[in-house]
């Protein structure tokens, strides 16, 4: 008898987040079966509320439920600035749930020098450049990793790719990495980021990495063995 197919929950704060998490299960993971959610008034609520207040936490928790009663295998918030609030989610349910940049992390842990380093991080929405900071040095700290963090924003990037100005959102964020020309790995904050790299790379003599591929190959690693 035939294995049924891994069911993903992929929620997003951004439909921009849609197209490049698709690419990179399309590339490592096409067998998995992807049930997309998305509420794009998180980002909104959060910029205006200014931090995570306890009802956006409770949101994130109703989304993580709502996709384990789907029958869901697996869940994937692509949204950057909610790292607590994941976190909650996460505790929340019985399947593996996964940050959106973990493996990027801890990829880029792995890439740096055995006596620490310093990374680069590149973000187009600023409010989540606080969290992931954190949770990078955190996630470093457990390691014994000594790091030196870096961050740069190109806040007109998003807008521009919202509005169908590709080309330009990636010259945005290659000229925002020129500012960290001197890390040992940048990294792209956002899932709508990754189709930069190469305009990124193209300005770097260092690795540039970005969420999608990195985490559908964790996720798909993970489920396997769950």
């Amino acid at each position: 008898m035939k294995t049924p197919a891994a069911r993903i929950a992929l929620i997003h704060a951004t439909a921009l987040a849609v197209e490049p998490i698709a690419g990179a299960f399309s590339r490592h993971w096409p067998q998995a079966r992807r049930m997309n959610l998305l509420d794009d008034s998180l980002s909104v609520d959060l910029a205006e509320a200014g931090s995570l207040d306890p009802a956006l936490v409770r949101r994130f928790v109703d989304l993580a439920r709502y996709a384990r009663r789907a029958g869901c295998d697996g869940i994937l918030f692509t949204c950057s600035a909610f790292g607590p609030a994941i976190e909650a989610a996460a505790a929340a349910v019985d399947v593996p749930t996964f940050k959106p940049n973990e493996a990027m992390f801890d990829e880029a842990l792995a890439l740096c020098r055995p006596a620490g380093g310093t990374l680069g991080l590149i973000a187009t929405f600023e409010p989540s450049l606080a969290p992931m900071a954190q949770e990078l040095m955190d996630k470093a700290g457990q390691r014994g990793a000594r790091v030196e963090l870096r961050t740069a924003c190109a806040p007109e990037a998003m807008q521009d790719l919202a509005e169908g100005r590709a080309a330009q959102h990636h010259q945005q964020i290659a000229l925002a990495a020129r500012q960290l020309r001197d890390c040992d790995v940048v990294m792209l904050a956002q899932f709508s980021m990754a189709a930069a790299v190469p305009a990124v790379q193209a300005e770097l003599s260092c690795p540039v990495l970005s969420s999608p591929d990195c985490a559908v190959l964790a996720l798909r690693k993970r489920i396997a063995y769950a």
